[in-house]
């Protein structure tokens, strides 16, 4: 059995589906999904085991993301996640649970292009991606436009 597959077992568990439609699904026999399921604790009725993992989830005793066991350090933050990996799939995989504050979202027209778009957390920023801020710094020369002057000098020469 692959990783990819012990992972497609987890998650169809998480969603409450049996031993005999996960081993179809995955072309596996019925007794090996079984068997990881008992050694990995995904045994018993699939309602039963997503209830029970939630629950674990909530109260911080395995990973948010793929359930394994997590040994929660003596002092300082309780872990949620079981790795770097865990986290960054999580959050990759649920953008809507991030609490962002609406008065950090920011208007800004790109100064190279002049297309609109919205950042956050950033009042400064100038430029709407990469590439436009390379064509802007340096490029200006094969355009044909005036040499690049950084926005901290143009500010010190307009209060001159």
């Amino acid at each position: 059995m692959t990783s990819v597959q012990e992972k497609q077992i987890r998650n169809f568990r998480m969603k409450g589906i049996g031993y005999k439609a996960i081993a179809s699904t995955l072309g596996l026999s019925r007794d090996v999904v079984r068997n990881y399921c008992k050694s990995h604790g995904l045994d018993g009725y699939a309602t039963e085991v997503v209830v029970n993992l939630k629950e674990q989830m909530q109260q911080g005793d395995v990973c948010g993301c793929c359930g394994t066991v997590i040994l929660q350090p003596a002092i300082g933050r309780k872990r949620r996640f079981c790795s770097e990996k865990c986290r960054r799939e999580w959050w990759a995989a649920h953008p809507e649970e991030s609490r962002k504050k609406e008065a950090a979202f920011y208007e800004k027209t790109c100064v190279y292009c002049g297309q609109h778009f919205t950042v956050y957390g950033n009042k400064n920023r100038r430029y709407c991606r990469h590439e436009c801020y390379v064509h802007d710094r340096f490029w200006r020369e094969e355009e044909g436009r005036e040499p690049y002057a950084s926005p901290a000098r143009s500010e010190e020469e307009k209060h001159e």
